[in-house]
């Protein structure tokens, strides 16, 4: 991805300087999500976003200018806690199809814990399309760096590129929609492992791949 391709910074959010505040600004976003989850940006309110978080009017405010303001916040806010969540679910020193099936596997047990996710998400496009661009770019950014760090560890075939990583999100998108907005009829774990054997077999290094040949017997002659 290139700069030319970034979309504009997500909208600021005024930070509270004491834990009070931090829980309060918490309460404000975790309120919003069940907000605009179940009624959807026009219909949601920001009496009804208060209401849900316990919180005066005046506190509202004190964060956020207005309702739009505190959907980007939330968008913004939803697409940092997936990445938090895949983070802490892998380890540096996994194996990158582990790394890429434990990190499907969180998304969708986040996703099945907060299903107004992909509402929002969806709604997002319409609302704020800068937050709506800027989620799916740095999701597929993280998974970018994840192909090509497991292409120079030759678990995964050279060349692997941009296409690759939105391909590989749009399938843990529509699994999550399927599997745990939808149903929650398989495990977490069943869904990932599926995956997995897609990425097993269409990105990893085959031996009768030219390229990964070519890079296999480089590395063979080089000196111990």
């Amino acid at each position: 991805m290139t700069k030319a391709d970034a979309s504009p910074p997500p909208a600021t959010i005024k930070e509270p300087r004491t834990e009070r505040g931090r829980r309060t600004l918490r309460k404000l976003l975790d309120a919003a999500a069940i907000e605009f989850g179940e009624k959807g940006f026009h219909e949601a309110s920001i009496t009804g976003i208060t209401g849900r978080a316990g919180t005066a009017l005046g506190s509202f405010y004190t964060y956020f200018d207005s309702k739009d303001a505190i959907f980007r916040a939330l968008v913004s806010d939803l697409s940092n806690r997936v990445r938090v969540t895949a983070a802490r679910a892998r380890d540096v020193e996994m194996p990158p199809l582990e790394t890429e099936r434990r990190a499907l596997a969180a998304f969708l047990s986040f996703a099945r814990e907060h299903k107004e996710i992909y509402r929002i998400i969806d709604e997002s496009e319409f609302v704020d399309p800068a937050s709506h661009r800027r989620h799916y770019q740095s999701t597929a950014l993280r998974i970018l760096e994840r192909l090509q760090n497991g292409a120079k560890l030759g678990v995964f075939r050279e060349g692997l590129r941009e296409e690759h990583a939105w391909a590989i999100m749009g399938m843990n998108v529509f699994l999550g929609l399927r599997y745990s907005i939808w149903s929650e009829e398989q495990s977490v774990d069943e869904v990932a492992e599926l995956a997995n054997s897609i990425l097993r077999d269409g990105i990893t290094a085959r031996k009768d791949d030219p390229a990964d040949s070519a890079r296999t017997a480089s590395s063979d002659s080089e000196p111990a």
